[in-house]
């Protein structure tokens, strides 16, 4: 299971371990203990953490459907991928680097998929690596209140090594640095540590 699920999921459990307990004293509570039961399989589902294990030179880092894919006026590209509810909500590294900054931006929680979420709460990574500084931002969405940052500052990572958690549906960034044309195309989906985001 992904770390940081502990405060939605293990209360879940708890909950549905009850309400089932208490299902046979009556057809209510019955129906309750059912309903319970069945958020707590869909939050366990939610926040499950698959093993990846791609190659290439750049890799998405999230799963999901790329909204859109932007220059940027420095020269770089930015590939957004939006996440819906039903996607993996565990964020990998795109690339082996090392982390130069790890930047929390308070924000709002407009849907994720809005041009607006641009201002959404959200984390700005930045990484240095063999193609030049290369920057991904975890997007928090209406639901997504809060995202869990896995490493720190100054951490060297592998290639697909998971960097953290956004709770429910949102967005993750890659901008990719000037000359770096994406593989990938709009409405194209992605799975994190796996799909290539460039060719090679």
């Amino acid at each position: 299971m992904a770390r940081g699920a502990g405060p939605w999921l293990v209360p879940g459990l708890a909950g549905a371990a009850g309400a089932v307990l208490l299902s046979r004293k009556s057809r209510y509570r019955a129906l309750v203990g059912a309903a319970a039961a069945v958020t707590a399989a869909g939050l366990t589902w939610f926040f499950r953490d698959p093993p990846r294990h791609g190659t290439g030179r750049v890799l998405s880092g999230a799963d999901g459907k790329v909204q859109s894919i932007d220059p940027w006026p420095d020269g770089r590209t930015r590939v957004a991928v939006f996440m819906s509810p039903v996607d993996v909500h565990v964020n990998r590294a795109p690339m082996a680097g090392k982390i130069i900054s790890v930047e929390h931006i308070a924000g709002g929680h407009v849907p994720a998929f809005d041009k607006e979420s641009d201002r959404n709460e959200r984390v700005v990574w930045r990484f240095e690596t063999e193609i030049g500084e290369l920057e991904c931002v975890q997007i928090a969405g209406t639901v997504a209140r809060r995202i869990v940052p896995y490493l720190e500052e100054g951490a060297t990572v592998e290639q697909g090594e998971r960097l953290g958690l956004i709770r429910f549906g949102s967005r993750f960034d890659v901008y990719l640095p000037p000359g770096i044309r994406p593989a990938v195309v709009v409405g194209q989906r992605t799975r994190a540590g796996e799909t290539r985001l460039v060719s090679d």
